[in-house]
């Protein structure tokens, strides 16, 4: 198996690319991180989103804490080929570390941000801290 494929995308300085999860039923954006190299091929190679944690600079595999899955359905990039776009099934629903669906909540209303979504679970029972 030949991986042309990644050679063709344009990675920043850092060897990243951004990668936006959309729900492959809704087409809501649930959230927006960074993959590698490594983490684009094990996407692939898995059929579930993994990506780079730049904060923790190691692979991350969403989910493997929370239990939230991200199943891959499709992998596209863009015309630049500057920006992964994947659609997945969001297992258990929540995408943000916040308890949300979506870490795309905040809506900017006369000059403040305002949280438009509900936390559906609570984060320290998600992440056991």
């Amino acid at each position: 198996m030949t991986d042309s494929w990644l050679e063709q995308i344009k990675w920043d300085k850092d060897g990243l690319v951004p990668a936006i999860a959309q729900d492959h039923k809704t087409g809501r954006i649930l959230m927006m991180a960074w993959m590698n190299r490594e983490a684009l091929q094990l996407t692939i190679d898995e059929q579930r989103a993994i990506y780079f944690s730049r904060s923790r600079n190691k692979l991350w595999r969403k989910g493997e804490e929370s239990g939230h899955v991200q199943k891959l359905y499709e992998l596209r990039t863009d015309c630049d080929k500057d920006v992964i776009l994947m659609q997945v099934e969001q297992l258990g629903g929540i995408a943000c570390h916040t308890g949300r669906e979506s870490c795309f909540y905040l809506r900017q209303d006369d000059n403040e941000w305002q949280s438009t979504d509900p936390v559906l679970k609570d984060p320290n029972s998600i992440y056991k801290k």
